[in-house]
């Protein structure tokens, strides 16, 4: 059981990393959450349920690369937990001390690596045919000052320290009413966030006990084979690696719904905008569409030189990355391109109003939001197929 919800974990975190942190951080922490909690879990799997030689060697003798890592979940966990609450995923500099404790663990226990292989060996083999072997062995300089027991249970006190954390947080800006700006009209994220927390806080809760528990009996064969704390804990790590299949909009890193606030929107367009308001996905992002529309229309962003996608975002109030979204997969198409429409069409008005025989059509292009004469033709020709001059003619 714990080999298949190390593999699952494993292949869920596979799929955030490679389809969606390149980019969503906020996905990238989470995916790594998931991977370094499955590594965890299958670590255990190693040292107390697979009685392979090999694995053991290989799992006990480098730790400070199999285990160090472990080090990192609480502070993944906490910093996904900050970046969809505050839309914001950038690590500032003060995050660099949450790596010190897996810096410290992979220091300690480089050395164990070096031990020659047919002492690895012998060592597996004594774990393998009697685990409370690990009580007595020195994996780490650690060991020197900790006992066995006291490494192992640091490491689920520090998650756990950061679950809690992470849970203040999110409370925090409930009671605040901050999540009311970042996860506007989006219950479910509420709901995901409340899941991914609490099924983490009884995995971890549940470790801690079993850890715990397994010191104080030698680890006792009849504690690993059945025991209600184990089955706890198996329901919150099942909880936790199944939870985002229910929730898979996490997946496209939107975590958020910015208040709607178009310029001269009329009642009728406006309560079609709160509706559109009231679910997310597909509703979020056509009223994504409308807003671009409507702001183009009338505020006439295009005409500014400077209109890219970032400048865009912020002045329709919409973060880059849902706004990236929603050209990619929904209007399947670059905003440049869309821009360039607003921007062609208001030169075509021009060019048929009797503007290209007051002033040149570079001026044209200027005035319709060109930074130069090159861009404009060649934006003109790729959207009508024809130059600017050719298509004033018509006019003359």
């Amino acid at each position: 059981m714990l080999l298949f919800l190390s593999f699952l974990g494993i292949f869920l975190s596979l799929i955030l990393l490679l389809f969606n942190a390149r980019k969503y951080k906020s996905s990238l922490y989470l995916g790594l959450f998931f991977f370094l909690i499955s590594l965890y879990g299958f670590y255990q799997y190693i040292l107390l349920y697979s009685k392979s030689v090999t694995l053991i060697s290989l799992f006990l003798f480098n730790l400070s690369v199999a285990g160090s890592p472990v080090y990192l979940i609480g502070p993944m966990l906490f910093w996904y937990t900050r970046s969809v609450l505050t839309d914001d995923a950038k690590l500032k500099r003060i995050d660099l001390w949450h790596f010190l404790p897996a810096i410290v663990f992979f220091v300690s226990a480089l050395p164990n690596a070096l031990v020659p292989w047919h002492e690895k060996v012998e060592v597996a083999k004594t774990v393998a045919q009697n685990q409370s072997f690990i009580m007595e062995y020195k994996a780490t300089l650690l060991s020197e000052f900790l006992s066995s027991a006291t490494i192992f249970l640091m490491r689920l006190i520090l998650v756990l320290a950061y679950t809690i954390w992470s849970f203040g947080l999110f409370i925090n800006y409930l009671v605040k009413k901050k999540i009311s700006i970042v996860l506007s009209k989006q219950q479910f994220m509420k709901k995901w966030l409340c899941y991914l927390l609490g099924f983490m806080l009884i995995l971890v809760i549940s470790q801690l006990f079993m850890v715990f528990k397994s010191f104080e009996m030698h680890f006792s064969a009849i504690f690993f084979t059945f025991n209600f704390i184990r089955v706890i804990s198996v329901v919150g790590l099942v909880g936790l690696l199944i939870s985002p299949f229910f929730f898979p909009t996490i997946l496209y890193g939107l975590p958020r719904m910015p208040e709607i606030n178009e310029p001269e929107n009329d009642d009728r367009q406006l309560n079609e905008t709160k509706l559109l308001s009231n679910s997310f996905e597909s509703d979020y992002l056509k009223s994504i569409g409308q807003k671009s529309d409507s702001f183009m229309e009338k505020g006439r962003l295009y005409l500014d030189p400077d209109c890219n996608l970032g400048f865009f975002a912020k002045q329709i109030d919409v973060p880059a990355h849902h706004l990236a979204y929603y050209f990619r997969e929904i209007k399947k198409q670059r905003f440049n391109d869309f821009r360039n429409e607003w921007r062609i069409n208001h030169a075509k008005a021009l060019i048929q109003e009797g503007k290209a025989n007051e002033v040149t059509l570079e001026a044209i292009g200027m005035q319709s939001g060109f930074s130069s004469r090159n861009a404009f033709i060649s934006d003109f020709k790729k959207t009508e197929g024809v130059s600017p001059g050719a298509y004033a003619a018509r006019y003359n």
